[in-house]
């Protein structure tokens, strides 16, 4: 049964530490075997790509790219529901993301001087897509949709096949529904290496964004530099922050619905009533004995699952400041009152009929997420991860005379001599 604590700061200290440490061990292994495989495919392209293929996945296709015939085809077989539920959270999508779109600008003064900013969408991103037993179509729509409203010129998604050497047709129609541009049938570091270098048949690409094993992390972790990334996701967490008012049944499938994503991921309920504690517990094993991924669910929530009882809701909100979970939701009476106390999260959820799947599918706001604290600092994916800012000035030769001895004696500062006689070459003149 899931761990209840009392909640003093040196447990929650404690606890979170244990959270921190179990993403920190960085396996020497992993990225030695994988630095060998970029290797390959940068120097043999396609050949690597098909050998690793191969190996690691039992198939290699005839070729690499899916055609849109061939998407078509595929798609034709996905159940209609289901394409409707996506067509609507991919409006959804749009609709948030749409408010998030930069414009460029032109700041002309009085003076003859002008300034600006141009904003452009980058040449090409690739988006990775597990497939297989982790075939997620919803992360589809919320990785391509910004990337396509940002004005990307050429989206490239990867997937690898799944058990029959087949690509899943639910990920193929999201690609379709999102707008993707092309669709390889490879997976693991190997395809992150194929963006990022470019081979034979998969163009390169500046930055690759998505979710994958810890192959595929390690990649984009190495590969940074020769490409942008979203950013290097841990384990799935969520923490859920109640009081007396929050129904228990609700919060132990909120808790199990993150905990069943992986066996390293983190469910985690604060609260200052202890009826509610032990209820929401004994809800927690009533409900996970109906669910089929029970067994992950159960070491999840045994390894890094706790329920943490507070004096107060003070501490609570202090305790999720510093956690800075992925996700968190404030079931409380009044949840709307907390929004601006909560500075660390990924995505919150507020009210007790706002659940995180939710945003998982279908709210609109992304769902590819800052986790193991990084919210601290880091943001949701967004349009604004798919753009480049360039800026631009133009002076006149008055004005820039007018600046001249400022520039030239801030430039002798620094020493750079270079620097000031630009300037002053201009001032003779």
């Amino acid at each position: 049964m899931i761990r209840i604590a009392k909640g003093d700061r040196a447990y929650c200290e404690g606890f979170i530490q244990s959270l921190k440490d179990r993403v920190s061990e960085n396996d020497r292994r992993v990225e030695d075997s994988v630095a060998a495989i970029l290797k390959d495919v940068r120097e043999n392209g396609d050949a690597a790509v098909r050998a690793y293929s191969m190996k690691f996945d039992g198939w290699v296709p005839d070729s690499l790219e899916i055609s849109k015939e061939e998407i078509d085809r595929i798609t034709a077989d996905c159940d209609p529901a289901f394409l409707a539920a996506m067509e609507r959270a991919a409006e959804n999508i749009r609709a948030f993301h749409a408010r998030q779109k930069q414009q460029s600008r032109i700041d002309p003064m009085p003076s003859g001087v002008i300034m600006g900013q141009r904003v452009r969408g980058l040449h090409r991103v690739g988006v990775y897509v597990p497939g297989g037993t982790a075939a997620y179509p919803s992360s589809v729509l919320m990785n391509v949709i910004p990337a396509k409203i940002a004005e990307v010129g050429e989206i490239v998604m990867v997937t690898p096949p799944g058990r029959t050497g087949k690509p899943d047709k639910n990920i193929l129609a999201a690609a379709k529904i999102a707008g993707v541009d092309r669709v390889f049938l490879i997976g693991g570091a190997q395809a992150v290496a194929a963006l990022a270098f470019g081979t034979e048949s998969v163009p390169k690409v500046d930055k690759v964004v998505g979710p994958g094993n810890i192959f595929v992390a390690t990649a984009k972790k190495l590969l940074y530099g020769t490409i942008d990334i979203d950013m290097i996701a841990g384990p799935s967490e969520i923490l859920v922050l109640a009081d007396s008012t929050a129904k228990p049944e609700f919060l132990a499938a909120d808790l199990m619905s993150q905990a069943e994503h992986d066996r390293m991921a983190s469910a985690i309920l604060i609260t200052t009533d202890e009826a509610l504690a032990k209820a929401t517990a004994q809800e927690i094993e009533r409900q996970m004995a109906t669910l089929s991924r029970r067994e992950i669910i159960r070491e999840s929530i045994d390894n890094f699952g706790a329920i943490i009882v507070c004096e107060n809701i003070d501490e609570a909100v202090d305790f999720a400041n510093e956690l800075a979970p992925e996700h968190l939701e404030v079931c409380c009476a009044n949840p709307l009152e907390y929004i601006g106390r909560l500075d660390n999260a990924g995505s919150v959820f507020l009210g007790n009929y706002s659940p995180e799947p939710l945003g998982d599918y279908y709210a609109g706001p992304n769902h590819v997420l800052p986790t193991s604290g990084t919210a601290r600092f880091f943001s949701p994916l967004s349009v604004d991860d798919f753009i480049k800012k360039s800026s631009f000035i133009y002076y006149t030769e008055a004005e820039l005379l007018k600046a001249a001895d400022d520039i030239i004696r801030i430039a002798e500062t620094e020493e750079l001599t270079a620097h000031a006689n630009s300037i002053a070459v201009r001032k003779k003149k």
